[in-house]
């Protein structure tokens, strides 16, 4: 069993920068278990999308919307990722979510509670 908490969402300008983090918690024995993780985002009415994900070697990839702004990177020590915005635009505003991926011997995905983020023109 895993819990992400997501904060450090908020209300920015556009052109400015945001950094949330996730921290992951539960049993060592999962948190160990966790291969990828990632950052969602959903605006009203729309469904939710990939922003970025980063594997547990380090690999990462974005969607093509936010390449070369938005940076997602991972503290195993910390077992915490962050998304690292910045270039902020109004349609940027959206939930932010979390989540993180647990390989056992079955594959079960996790969810945070998203954060909000809000970009002003």
């Amino acid at each position: 069993q895993v819990q992400l908490v997501e904060s450090g969402g908020g209300l920015v300008q556009a052109g400015g920068s945001l950094r949330p983090s996730c921290a992951a918690s539960g049993r060592t024995f999962s948190i160990n278990a966790i291969n990828a993780m990632g950052w969602y985002r959903q605006s009203p009415g729309k469904q939710r999308e990939l922003v970025a994900t980063i594997s547990s070697g380090g690999s990462t990839n974005y969607a093509d919307s936010v390449k070369g702004r938005f940076t997602i990177s991972r503290d195993n020590a910390k077992n915490t990722v962050y998304l690292q915005m910045n270039s902020l635009k109004p349609e940027d505003t959206a939930v932010y979510y979390c989540n993180a991926e647990e390989v056992t011997v079955v594959i079960r995905t996790y969810w945070g509670q998203g954060t909000q983020v809000t970009v002003s023109s």
